[in-house]
Protein backbone atom coordinates (compact mmCIF):
# COMPACT_ATOMS: atom_id res chain seq x y z
CA UNK A 1 0.00 0.00 0.00
CA UNK A 2 1.74 3.25 -1.30
CA UNK A 3 2.27 5.77 1.78
CA UNK A 4 1.48 9.72 0.65
CA UNK A 5 2.10 12.84 2.42
CA UNK A 6 -0.56 14.84 3.92
CA UNK A 7 -1.08 17.98 2.76
CA UNK A 8 -0.11 20.55 5.05
CA UNK A 9 -2.30 23.33 6.68
CA UNK A 10 -1.71 26.23 3.75
CA UNK A 11 -0.22 24.05 1.22
CA UNK A 12 -0.24 21.18 -0.81
CA UNK A 13 1.39 17.87 -2.14
CA UNK A 14 2.49 17.06 -5.25
CA UNK A 15 4.68 14.46 -7.04
CA UNK A 16 7.86 15.59 -7.76
CA UNK A 17 10.81 13.98 -8.48
CA UNK A 18 9.18 10.45 -7.62
CA UNK A 19 7.95 11.25 -4.45
CA UNK A 20 5.46 13.27 -2.56
CA UNK A 21 6.71 16.08 -1.46
CA UNK A 22 4.74 18.52 0.84
CA UNK A 23 4.72 22.62 -0.82
CA UNK A 24 3.97 25.82 1.52
CA UNK A 25 3.67 29.02 0.76
CA UNK A 26 5.02 31.24 3.89
CA UNK A 27 5.19 35.08 3.75
CA UNK A 28 8.96 34.75 3.43
CA UNK A 29 8.05 33.11 0.17
CA UNK A 30 5.84 34.48 -0.87
CA UNK A 31 7.49 37.76 -0.79
CA UNK A 32 11.20 36.54 -2.19
CA UNK A 33 8.73 35.86 -5.28
CA UNK A 34 6.81 39.14 -5.44
CA UNK A 35 10.92 41.00 -4.85
CA UNK A 36 12.56 38.72 -7.23
CA UNK A 37 9.52 39.06 -9.77
CA UNK A 38 8.23 42.46 -9.22
CA UNK A 39 4.89 41.33 -9.15
CA UNK A 40 2.26 40.94 -6.66
CA UNK A 41 0.82 37.55 -5.53
CA UNK A 42 -2.88 38.81 -5.50
CA UNK A 43 -1.40 39.99 -9.12
CA UNK A 44 -0.14 36.32 -9.90
CA UNK A 45 -3.13 34.56 -9.09
CA UNK A 46 -5.21 36.91 -11.07
CA UNK A 47 -3.15 35.47 -14.21
CA UNK A 48 -3.40 32.10 -12.80
CA UNK A 49 -7.04 32.66 -12.76
CA UNK A 50 -7.04 33.90 -16.78
CA UNK A 51 -6.95 37.67 -16.13
CA UNK A 52 -4.04 37.57 -17.91
CA UNK A 53 -1.20 35.45 -18.88
CA UNK A 54 1.60 34.04 -16.19
CA UNK A 55 4.64 33.21 -17.35
CA UNK A 56 6.39 30.09 -17.24
CA UNK A 57 9.24 31.03 -15.09
CA UNK A 58 6.46 32.48 -12.44
CA UNK A 59 4.98 29.13 -12.24
CA UNK A 60 8.24 27.33 -11.84
CA UNK A 61 9.18 29.70 -9.02
CA UNK A 62 6.65 29.95 -7.12
CA UNK A 63 6.91 25.68 -7.14
CA UNK A 64 10.09 25.84 -5.84
CA UNK A 65 9.05 28.17 -3.05
CA UNK A 66 6.82 26.12 -2.01
CA UNK A 67 9.23 23.25 -1.91
CA UNK A 68 11.13 25.61 0.72
CA UNK A 69 8.29 26.11 2.31
CA UNK A 70 8.01 22.55 2.55
CA UNK A 71 11.02 21.87 4.01
CA UNK A 72 13.55 21.50 1.35
CA UNK A 73 16.57 23.00 0.62
CA UNK A 74 16.98 26.24 -2.03
CA UNK A 75 19.15 24.50 -4.31
CA UNK A 76 17.49 21.20 -4.57
CA UNK A 77 13.93 22.95 -4.48
CA UNK A 78 15.67 24.81 -7.91
CA UNK A 79 17.20 21.56 -9.07
CA UNK A 80 13.70 19.18 -8.52
CA UNK A 81 11.58 22.11 -10.57
CA UNK A 82 14.76 23.23 -13.24
CA UNK A 83 14.89 19.30 -14.03
CA UNK A 84 11.30 19.01 -15.25
CA UNK A 85 11.00 18.98 -18.74
CA UNK A 86 8.89 21.99 -20.91
CA UNK A 87 6.33 19.62 -21.18
CA UNK A 88 5.16 19.34 -17.80
CA UNK A 89 5.02 22.98 -17.54
CA UNK A 90 0.79 22.98 -17.76
CA UNK A 91 1.07 20.51 -14.76
CA UNK A 92 3.18 23.23 -12.77
CA UNK A 93 0.60 25.74 -13.67
CA UNK A 94 -1.83 23.46 -12.43
CA UNK A 95 0.01 22.88 -8.96
CA UNK A 96 1.19 26.72 -8.35
CA UNK A 97 -2.52 27.82 -8.94
CA UNK A 98 -3.41 25.31 -6.24
CA UNK A 99 -0.51 26.27 -4.12
CA UNK A 100 -1.67 30.11 -4.01
CA UNK A 101 -5.34 29.42 -3.39
CA UNK A 102 -4.38 26.84 -0.45
CA UNK A 103 -1.89 29.51 1.10
CA UNK A 104 -4.90 31.89 1.43
CA UNK A 105 -7.62 29.15 2.90
CA UNK A 106 -7.40 29.04 6.94
CA UNK A 107 -6.86 25.75 8.09
CA UNK A 108 -10.08 24.28 9.52
CA UNK A 109 -9.44 22.50 12.77
CA UNK A 110 -11.95 20.30 13.77
CA UNK A 111 -14.20 20.15 10.96
CA UNK A 112 -13.94 17.29 8.63
CA UNK A 113 -15.45 17.04 5.07
CA UNK A 114 -19.00 15.64 3.99
CA UNK A 115 -19.26 14.88 0.33
CA UNK A 116 -16.92 17.01 -0.59
CA UNK A 117 -17.47 20.30 1.01
CA UNK A 118 -15.83 21.92 3.98
CA UNK A 119 -17.44 22.23 7.14
CA UNK A 120 -19.00 20.28 9.17
CA UNK A 121 -22.27 19.02 7.28
CA UNK A 122 -23.79 19.15 3.62
CA UNK A 123 -25.96 21.99 3.61
CA UNK A 124 -29.18 21.02 3.13
CA UNK A 125 -32.25 22.74 1.65
CA UNK A 126 -35.77 23.34 3.35
CA UNK A 127 -38.29 20.87 3.80
CA UNK A 128 -42.02 21.15 2.43
CA UNK A 129 -44.00 20.19 4.72
CA UNK A 130 -47.61 19.29 4.35
CA UNK A 131 -50.06 19.60 7.04
CA UNK A 132 -52.68 17.46 8.30
CA UNK A 133 -56.39 18.05 8.34
CA UNK A 134 -57.94 18.81 11.37
CA UNK A 135 -59.83 16.24 12.98
CA UNK A 136 -63.89 16.85 13.17
CA UNK A 137 -64.06 15.04 16.49
CA UNK A 138 -64.50 17.28 19.38
CA UNK A 139 -61.87 17.47 21.54
CA UNK A 140 -61.58 16.46 25.21
CA UNK A 141 -61.22 20.28 26.45
CA UNK A 142 -64.94 21.33 24.93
Amino acid sequence: MPITAKSPAGGTVEQLGGESRPLVLRNGEIERFEEQHNLGIFKFLDQLLGNGSPQARHCRDIVALGLVGGGLADKTADKLVDDLPPSENGRIRTMAQDLVFSAFIPASEGKKKVDGQNGSSAKTGRKSTTRKPRSKAPSAQE
